[in-house]
């Protein structure tokens, strides 16, 4: 299946804190989509979200076996659910299951490095590489760490 140009509907898959943060920022890009959002019930989420479309996560995520599974099961339903046309995250370790099934169902999946790892990769960019379509770096040094990359500015 191709990509398609312009997404109609995105998933925007991040932890809550500067993950959601970096995500929100793009704001001018998906206000006019229809958008859903997945991050973990926070006050700071709740917040931020609070108009949004938002499906709530399991966490902790970092090294927590049960979390991941019960999080693939999770990501299988709203993929299933909400037939998205772009998967999009600036990590953390929620972003996996979506990844790995949204490749699957050969949904184009966009990974955004955060703006604070300059000279190494974060965990989670590395396991989700595999299955990234297109992966975006904010910094000119962030380049050298990922192949075929491509520099958008900073989003904060």
């Amino acid at each position: 299946m191709a990509e398609r140009k312009h997404a109609r509907h995105v998933l925007l898959v991040g932890s809550s804190g500067g993950h959601l943060a970096q995500l929100y920022a793009l704001q001018p890009w998906w206000t006019d989509r229809a958008r859903t959002w997945v991050t973990f019930p926070t006050p700071d989420a709740h917040s931020l979200l609070a108009e949004e479309n938002v499906v709530y996560a399991h966490y902790p995520t970092t090294r927590n076996i049960p979390n991941l599974v019960r999080n693939f099961f999770l990501a299988f339903g709203v993929l299933r659910r909400t037939r998205p046309d772009a998967v999009i995250t600036t990590g953390a370790g929620v972003a996996l299951p979506f990844f790995v099934l949204a490749r699957l169902r050969r949904i184009p999946t966009v990974y955004i490095e955060v703006y604070d790892r300059l000279e190494t990769r974060t965990l989670t960019a590395r396991l989700c590489r595999p299955f990234t379509s297109r992966m975006l770096v904010q910094f000119s040094q962030q380049l050298s760490l990922y192949k075929g990359a491509t520099l958008v500015g900073p989003l904060l």
